[in-house]
C-alpha cells in the first residue's frame, strides 16, 4: 500500500483526502516500532481545546518525531457538543501523520478541517483559526 493512500481517498469538493482513520491504520500496520501519542496543550477547563499530537515512526530514534496540533472549540458545531477533546485529538493525530507524509494527496488539512472551514463559510462565521485555502506553486491545495 502505498504511503499516500490513495485508494482511500474520500473526494471533498473535487480534492482527495485521506480519513484519519486510515493514516492510523496503515502507520501501525506499517511502523512496528513506532508510536503516536497526544497532550493536552490548553488547560482542563478552557473552552478551546488544544491538543499536540507526537509520532515516532521508530522508538530507537527518538529524535525523529513529526507534530501536529489542533483546536477546537466546546459547543462550536454538532460534534463539539459532547467531543470537543475528541475531535480535536483525532485532527492532531492526523495532521502529525500527514507531517510524516502519511495520506497527503492534495493538501495536509483533514477532511474534518476542511468541512469545518466550510460550514463556518456557509454561515458567515468568520473563520479566524484556520487561513484562507491558497494554491501553492505546484498546483496543490493547502490550509
Amino acid at each position: 500500500m502505498s504511503k499516500d493512500l490513495k485508494e482511500k481517498a474520500v473526494d471533498i469538493k473535487g480534492k482527495k483526502y485521506v480519513l484519519v482513520s486510515d493514516r492510523i491504520i496503515y502507520f501501525n500496520e506499517t511502523y512496528k516500532d513506532g508510536a503516536i501519542s497526544t497532550e493536552l496543550v490548553s488547560p482542563v477547563e478552557s473552552p478551546t481545546i488544544v491538543i499536540k499530537a507526537s509520532v515516532r515512526p521508530d522508538l530507537s530514534q527518538p529524535e525523529r518525531i513529526f507534530t501536529g496540533y489542533a483546536q477546537e472549540v466546546v459547543g462550536d458545531g454538532f460534534i463539539n457538543k459532547t467531543s470537543a477533546l475528541e475531535n480535536a485529538e483525532t485532527s492532531a493525530v492526523g495532521r502529525a501523520l500527514a507531517m510524516m507524509g502519511i495520506g497527503v494527496i492534495d493538501s495536509v488539512a483533514s477532511v474534518d478541517e476542511i468541512n469545518k472551514a466550510n460550514n463556518r463559510t456557509a454561515q458567515g462565521t468568520p473563520n479566524v483559526s484556520a487561513p484562507k485555502p491558497t494554491t501553492d506553486a505546484v498546483g496543490g491545495f493547502s490550509l
